[in-house]
């Protein structure tokens, strides 16, 4: 009880835009990229960027494994800082995917993606040479749900919720990181793009097991599909 009445939790809002680049290299194999420019909303300022690359294997289907890259750029936590000083982070990571049919119109969705963080080392308020890091494991559950479709459009529904969580030598406080709940619609136009709208509520605990970031997101979001092949890969959601 002690604990939890030292908690003490930040308030803040975002909003996420994403590009997410899906290319189909043949029956069994595609590639993902993505861009994301995630900017606080009050008052308006950066606070990440992010590219990620992904190679995707099909094992089966409705299962892939993949493994991938992300290049990280994460600004302040506080918008009102009045620092500048933005650090690189490096994150390969190895994932699998899977998704099942509960019914015509629902899918059930899981992804389990285990990756390494470096973080750019930082003294004295600037960067220094070398990084340092962790490891952190995530699990996605969701469920898509088919409102509409008629010819290529298309209308879904989506809710999910991840968890993750840090380990490693240097993780001393909060082996829990973050959990993100979210909900959201896409619509597609085409087989080849679609657009997406969603709440995301990002809660994470900071290093000193005490402080937390509960973040309300709005997501916008652009997906684009090359190369189709072979129904066997469905894109990621």
């Amino acid at each position: 009880m002690a604990q939890a009445a030292a908690k003490r939790i930040t308030h803040q809002q975002l909003v996420w835009f994403a590009y997410f680049n899906r290319v189909d290299l043949g029956p069994n194999w595609y590639l993902v990229s993505e861009l994301q420019e995630r900017r606080f909303a009050f008052p308006d300022r950066q606070h990440q960027f992010v590219t990620r690359a992904h190679l995707h294997r099909v094992l089966a289907e409705g299962w892939d494994v993949s493994a991938g890259f992300t290049y990280f750029l994460q600004s302040p936590q506080d918008p009102r800082s009045p620092s500048s000083l933005v650090v690189p982070e490096l994150r390969p990571h190895v994932q699998v995917d899977g998704r099942s049919k509960l019914h015509p119109r629902w899918e059930l969705l899981h992804r389990y993606r285990l990756e390494k963080r470096f973080f750019r080392n930082v003294e004295g308020g600037e960067l220094s040479p070398g990084y340092d890091g962790w490891f952190r494991t995530r699990y996605r559950i969701g469920v898509q749900f088919k409102l509409w479709n008629k010819d290529e459009r298309s209308l879904k529904a989506v809710i999910s919720d991840e968890i993750h969580f840090n380990f490693g030598s240097r993780v001393l406080m909060n082996s829990f990181d973050q959990n993100r709940y979210y909900a959201g619609v896409v619509y597609g136009f085409t087989k080849e793009i679609n657009l997406g709208l969603g709440y995301l509520n990002w809660f994470q605990q900071r290093s000193t097991g005490v402080d937390y970031y509960d973040r309300d997101i709005m997501r916008f979001i652009v997906e684009h599909r090359m190369g189709r092949t072979s129904p066997k890969a469905k894109p990621e959601g």
